[in-house]
């Protein structure tokens, strides 16, 4: 803060108003450490170049006032007072036109609590009650608010991921307009729909904030609707398909996007396979194929990565397997991997936190679980082909071709894996060689 301290003094010395604004504001009276510092200026965006033509000045966005400062290697936003126009497209102003009043600026951001100025010396200009609304925990639209969300959509999301993660109340006239104006979401881009999930999921208070606007969630994810208010009539269960499955997520560290994510679609495919017994009790067999798949599905519609669609559909996959002896814990650390196997056993932990009591006393198997794995690698013991003590090179010295040289190494790994040979070279080319002769 020091350093963005100078700008605004410096931007004073030459006869400017200049204030930090926005979430760095927000942070600091809530004394936490701010992550991304804007500045609003009255200088118009020449005059700002001016200002500061002995930094490194990059004209960012200067349509819309936005200069972008170097000093000591960080880059600063600052932008001019601005009123915006027309938001068409529900995303981003059509035009703006600057304006010489920080309170026509402050009045066009999204909540009160973005909508406070503070100057280098601490002191905060808020027109919109804003501290007042941070002191009590509450989420207000700065303005009106259908105004506020008609302009950019996205701030429906940002609205729930904000109660999400400060563990704040929304305002009921804001929680109205979000619940009756969700449909604009359908306009938002993927790509910044998937952020905020992600900001939503991860947030310490997720769970509050996901079962008041399950309806924003749904708009964005449709395939939850069915699991919303789904009885499981089973015994290890206490909760509808979406409670468990919102409090599941809360059981996964807020630290790991990729166990949230998980926690989230784990279940989602439950209403398509349910059944229930003679006795009444509820079945889900084969969900944890039906979740995996649609988990795939929508995070390719959200533009995820590959590498996390793929993480998290193998997670799903395996979430409701039972893992009951030392083979299989072999077998799952070389399908899966080391880091992917203890990442499991935390999916599996998150989920009994959202069962019955007696449920949740599982954990105590599931780490130890993680220790006989732990023995097991410190152990050296083979998981993965690169280990193995002959190679493809190997294979083909016997005479092995084509797609019979894998088939053979995979073999060759199963057969380590399980203990059944050792992972020696004599030993292996003797089995290899054994498989050739009787093929």
């Amino acid at each position: 803060m020091k350093r963005a301290g100078e700008l605004l003094k410096k931007l004073n010395k030459a006869g400017f108003e200049a204030y930090y604004v926005g979430g760095c504001v927000r942070d600091m009276l809530m004394n936490r450490t701010p992550h991304d510092i804007d500045i609003t200026t009255n200088a118009l965006p020449e005059e700002i170049m001016d200002v500061f033509s002995d930094f490194h000045v990059t004209p960012t966005g200067i349509k819309h006032g936005t200069v972008t400062v170097m000093h000591s290697g960080i880059p600063y936003e600052i932008t001019t007072y601005r009123i915006d126009g027309e938001y068409t497209d529900m995303r981003r102003p059509d035009s703006v036109r600057f304006t010489s009043s920080l309170e026509e600026d402050l009045i066009r951001r999204d909540f009160t609590m973005n909508a406070i100025a503070m100057n280098y010396e601490g002191g905060i200009t808020d027109p919109f009650g804003g501290a007042r609304d941070i002191e009590n925990g509450i989420i207000r639209c700065a303005g009106e608010p259908e105004k506020r969300f008609t302009e950019d959509a996205l701030r429906i999301l940002r609205c729930v991921r904000f109660a999400s993660k400060l563990g704040f109340d929304v305002e009921p006239m804001t929680a109205e307009a979000v619940h009756r104006l969700k449909g604009g979401l359908d306009f938002v881009a993927r790509e910044r729909v998937r952020e905020e999930l992600d900001g939503i999921i991860c947030g310490e208070a997720c769970v509050q904030a996901m079962l008041e606007f399950s309806d924003v969630i749904v708009q964005i994810i449709p395939e939850f609707q069915p699991c919303i208010g789904f009885q499981q009539h089973s015994p290890y269960h206490c909760y509808d398909v979406w409670e468990h499955t919102v409090r599941a997520v809360s059981g996964a560290p807020c630290t790991s996007p990729l166990l949230r994510r998980t926690m989230l679609f784990h279940d989602i495919g439950k209403p398509q396979c349910f059944s229930r017994d003679e006795k009444g009790v509820g079945h889900f067999k084969g969900h944890a194929k039906i979740s995996a798949a649609l988990a795939e599905d929508i995070m390719q519609r959200l533009r995820y990565d590959n590498s996390s669609i793929r993480d998290v559909s193998q997670l799903i996959s395996a979430h409701n397997d039972r893992i009951t002896s030392e083979k299989q814990i072999r077998r799952m650390l070389s399908r899966m991997g080391e880091e992917l196997f203890f990442d499991l056993l935390d999916v599996k932990k998150a989920d009994n936190s959202a069962k019955r009591d007696f449920v949740v006393k599982e954990t105590e198997e599931f780490d130890e679980i993680a220790r006989t794995a732990r023995r097991i690698l410190s152990e050296n013991a083979c998981m993965k082909l690169s280990q193995l003590a002959v190679n493809g090179n190997d294979m083909i010295s016997l005479g092995f071709k084509g797609r019979e040289i894998g088939q053979i190494l995979n073999r060759l790994l199963e057969l380590a894996v399980d203990g059944e040979i050792a992972n020696e070279r004599e030993v292996m080319l003797e089995f290899a060689e054994s498989e050739m002769k009787n093929r």
